[in-house]
């Protein structure tokens, strides 16, 4: 860099936990397609995982009546009141659980929850142990790595539906583990973690009193097979189990920024946090979020309804293509297709080749299964669709899809 006077200036040194700050690659391909489609490219993306609906009305309405009352000033750290209740009630209820109000923590997404709850239960640099899904939301190995723990991933396999084998996890705790994170319903896979695994689970941890539980329950109201079950339900799990859920998937407002977590052991320390970092949540969003959880639940109820369609839909047209076999997700809205005979076909060495060339060849956008972790061993080549995007969208895209593989097929 030159200075004022023409000299070469070297900039000060990052920290190790600047440098080892990882990132979420669906943004990272997400921009990749804005270049592309800026150019002038005919992109059909699948990368970005939010509703394509707006927000319900009654929610729209409740935040512009906010701003026009002059709620718009600082909140208390932990939230106001209304929406802490709220979320207080609504939670328990689904779940069957007694959360107090007092044990719920409103934050700005439900993101800084996992960074919140990764700093509050182990220290830097000194081999604290944290497991976490792979594949999974890279955000939990990267905050891992960002404060100073050691990530141990344990593995989602295709033979189990996309769930682990607590025998496996029994094996991977030590007495460094500080943390397990659990998906359910699981992003990238759509996987599920059955009541027999959450039991399964649930007695491997009871004999390991040193282990936190952070339960990622973001996609809680997006299951479709059953009803959704919660580790923290399992006895001895929910004083020790953060409960982290949002906004955001459910009442297609990830913009609005609203995320909760409720541990009432760990709520005073999130609350800290937030006063450190954000201060507060948006005080329009929070009013917002309160008449999505009080208000009515039709449209929840109506993109539900067309999440499964769409689910049933890109499942059956995806098993159509040659060389691809997607088992159908019980829950969120991403289907994961093995196309480890599809790069066969196709000469792609793995799945970050196939997916480039499916961009570039056939200007269809998906996530290769390494945005979500090292590959599972012996699982083959996966990508991540998430079919939070219209019918004619998903049967374009898949159209092209067959028609990139067929194209590409070698004798």
């Amino acid at each position: 860099m030159n200075g004022p006077h023409g000299a070469n200036l070297a900039l000060p040194r990052l920290s190790r936990r600047a440098e080892s700050l990882g990132t979420e690659n669906a943004f990272v391909v997400l921009a990749e397609v804005n270049a592309l489609q800026r150019a002038g490219k005919d992109i059909v993306s699948f990368c970005i995982g939010q509703p394509d609906f707006p927000t319900p009305g009654h929610v729209q309405d409740a935040a512009i009546e906010a701003i026009r009352s002059g709620k718009h000033g600082y909140t208390p750290s932990a939230g106001i009141d209304e929406l802490r209740a709220a979320i207080a009630q609504d939670m328990g209820q689904r779940r069957g659980l007694d959360i107090a109000s007092g044990d719920v923590v409103v934050g700005a997404g439900a993101k800084p929850f996992i960074a919140y709850t990764i700093a509050s239960v182990t220290d830097y640099g000194v081999g604290d142990e944290v497991i976490y899904p792979v594949p999974g939301f890279p955000i939990y190995e990267s905050q891992i790595l960002a404060n100073g723990a050691v990530p141990v991933p344990i593995y989602l396999r295709e033979t189990r539906h996309f769930a682990f084998d607590p025998a496996e996890l029994e094996a991977k705790i030590t007495a460094k583990t500080r943390l397990i994170i659990l998906n359910t319903p699981q992003n990238p896979t759509g996987g599920i973690l059955a009541p027999g695994d959450l039991d399964a689970i649930a007695d491997v941890l009871r004999r390991h009193p040193q282990v936190w539980v952070f339960a990622d329950e973001i996609y809680s109201r997006l299951v479709y097979e059953g009803t959704f079950a919660s580790i923290a339900t399992r006895p001895g799990m929910l004083e020790r189990t953060v409960i982290s859920d949002g906004a955001s998937k459910t009442w297609a407002m990830t913009g609005w920024r609203i995320g909760y977590a409720a541990n009432r052991a760990l709520a005073p320390v999130f609350t800290r946090w937030i006063t450190n970092t954000e201060s507060c949540a948006s005080q329009i969003s929070q009013w917002a979020a309160l008449a999505a959880i009080s208000g009515p639940q039709d449209a929840a109820a109506a993109m539900h309804a067309t999440f499964r369609e769409r689910r049933d839909r890109i499942v059956r047209l995806l098993n159509d293509v040659p060389g691809i076999t997607c088992a159908a997700p019980g829950g969120a809205f991403y289907a994961w297709p093995n196309v480890t005979e599809a790069c066969r076909r196709t000469g792609c060495a793995d799945s970050e080749e196939f997916r480039r060339r499916l961009l570039h060849e056939a200007g269809v956008a998906v996530l290769a299964d390494t945005h979500f972790g090292r590959r599972v061993p012996g699982d083959g080549q996966h990508i991540r669709f998430s079919y939070a995007a219209s019918t004619a969208a998903i049967e374009d895209g898949v159209a092209r899809l067959a028609d990139f593989v067929r194209r590409g097929q070698r004798a």
